[in-house]
């Protein structure tokens, strides 16, 4: 138990981390389009996923060439449930939450991978 609760308090230690988790609850998201949107390099993404992943914070599903992240909505833990309902009210009045889930809800991964 303390080894989990180590690393979710880990991985909502970081600001990106923090972004991650608020635009995945717009929408399920794809790394480059949470790369196109944090304007970070894809393997810096992608280490800030496995974080989230490993903490049970979100879950990563194969839809054809695409690996969606998402919020883990079936995690029995009582307190990791209570942090997603935190996480929507957290931050909420930030200007880079605000814009990162504007950018979010109109994604396009296709365009995405058209221009790169």
């Amino acid at each position: 138990m303390i080894n989990q609760t180590t690393q979710v308090f880990k991985a909502l230690s970081d600001a990106n981390r923090l972004r991650i988790l608020n635009m995945i609850v717009e929408k399920p998201l794809c790394v480059c389009e949470i790369t196109d949107i944090l304007e970070l390099a894809t393997s810096t993404v992608s280490k800030h996923l496995s974080i989230l992943r490993d903490s049970g914070l979100i879950v990563d599903e194969k839809n054809g060439k695409w690996v969606n992240y998402r919020i883990n909505s079936s995690i029995d833990d009582e307190y990791i449930q209570h942090l997603h309902f935190l996480l929507r009210n957290w931050l909420k009045d930030s200007k880079d939450i605000i814009r990162d889930k504007q950018r979010a809800r109109v994604s396009d991964r296709n365009e995405i991978c058209r221009r790169q």
